[in-house]
């Protein structure tokens, strides 16, 4: 049986949320029983529930989802450690005329507009920080225990960082951490498609380069977020060492929401 998939997505008639939790190697200690999978899916049902109050700001909705999921298990769980589940975040809300979105960390928004094109959104100062550690961690062959110590050994310096002003941020036990996502609104009339997509969807633009962004988009408009997934596959099992795309492990969790708002979502996760 594989290990469980730590992203995930919800769809309202009028919201896009999409999650990926960040992995937490075996071997290091984790203050949470319920682990990540469990995090993401109530992080993300909190979440899609509470964008659908047009007057409550993305920000707010997502500082009341972390409260929220923190009083689900601070009495089991010790929510005051630095090894406590976390996710990314990327949510788009349809309000009246304008489109809504926010982005906190690695997740990739995409953005097509009639008059600036394709925009890219996305929150990378996680590649800021231990940077010693993430230049061991992606030097291969992944699949080793020797990769899997270097992984490990970067995850650890990444727990001390996350949600602190030296380094990144991200959805923890913090509420804080919704005040430094990257927000923003655009006039509805002017978006002719939408993606979303967490970091394991994205990697045949921004880690391979075995795309475009407009290639990405084309590809999910005319075959849907599944294609997209299955030629991620492909790329990974053509290199599954990292020799040509040094990476943290083989696969990674892939999740992609394409949005047209004259037409129902589609999404995609493996």
């Amino acid at each position: 049986m594989g290990a469980a998939n730590e992203d995930t997505v919800f769809v309202s008639p009028t919201g896009v949320v999409v999650l990926d939790g960040l992995s937490a190697p075996k071997d290091l200690p984790m203050g949470c029983v319920h682990g990540t999978p469990w995090f993401v899916r109530q992080l993300g049902t909190h979440l899609i529930n509470l964008i659908g109050d047009n007057a409550n700001p993305l920000p707010e909705a997502l500082r009341t989802a972390i409260v929220q999921v923190n009083d689900l298990h601070r009495d089991t769980c010790a929510l005051e450690q630095e090894a406590v589940p976390a996710s990314t975040v990327v949510m788009i809300r349809e309000r009246g005329d304008a489109l809504d979105y926010l982005v906190l960390s690695d997740n990739v928004l995409l953005l097509d507009l009639c008059d600036e094109g394709i925009q890219a959104v996305t929150d990378k100062r996680v590649e800021e920080v231990a940077g010693e550690e993430m230049h061991a961690a992606l030097q291969g062959p992944t699949g080793t225990p020797d990769h899997a110590a270097r992984v490990s050994a970067l995850v650890s310096v990444q727990r001390r960082l996350r949600n602190r002003p030296d380094g990144y941020w991200v959805a923890s036990t913090d509420p804080s951490a919704a005040d430094e996502a990257i927000t923003g609104s655009v006039g509805i009339a002017e978006v002719r498609q939408a993606a979303l997509m967490t970091d394991g969807a994205s990697r045949l633009v921004d880690s391979f380069g075995a795309l475009s962004w407009r290639q990405l988009l084309d590809l999910l408009r005319t075959e849907g977020p599944a294609a997209l997934i299955s030629r991620t596959r492909d790329a990974e099992r053509a290199d599954p060492i990292g020799e040509r795309w040094p990476r943290f492990k083989q696969s990674d969790d892939a999740t992609a929401a394409y949005v047209r708002l004259d037409l129902p979502v589609h999404t995609s996760d493996s």
